[in-house]
């Protein structure tokens, strides 16, 4: 009971001072499904154009699949592939071609880092320098997913209009 009301004096001194005590939850974008199927469209116009078949994905900033997109032909593995790109670049907030440029440096440490793909091909996308999800693509080659990936990441800005 004394400390109820010695709580309850302390928040009443500090709103009558103008200091109240105050919380704020953060406002963020999110990643909907309509901007990443355009994201997704993206990458596969390129995948396409070059005759690649690939698996192409969009997670959320907490690493959950909003889209997916499994091009004919394309082999199965890819699709847990493009999923595992497209985590890491999520949970690292950096493309998976940084860690493959590392593993091809000679840094074989990287190897053990929980959940770093060291493949290109995972991206992540950003808006107003936040973290809202990423794109991750397999099929092809690195670089060819890397190209396709880049080409899903690159349309983002133009999808939501120059933001």
């Amino acid at each position: 009971m004394n400390l109820t009301r010695i709580a309850v004096s302390a928040v009443l001194a500090l709103s009558l001072a103008g200091v109240a005590p105050s919380a704020k939850l953060a406002e963020k974008k999110s990643m909907t499904l309509e901007v990443a199927k355009q994201v997704a469209a993206a990458a596969e116009a390129t995948a396409a154009q070059n005759k690649w078949t690939m698996a192409i994905v969009v997670l959320d900033d907490g690493g959950n699949l909003v889209y997916l997109a499994k091009m004919d032909d394309t082999q199965i593995a890819s699709i847990e592939v493009a999923i595992q790109k497209a985590k890491s670049a999520v949970g690292f907030k950096r493309p998976t071609k940084a860690f493959e440029d590392q593993l091809t440096g000679g840094r074989t440490a990287v190897l053990k880092i929980p959940g770093a793909m060291p493949v290109e091909g995972g991206i992540p996308l950003m808006v107003d320098g936040r973290l809202v999800g990423a794109i991750g693509v397999s099929g092809g080659t690195s670089a060819q997913d890397g190209q396709a990936a880049t080409s899903g990441a690159d349309s983002l800005a133009k999808i939501l209009g120059g933001k």
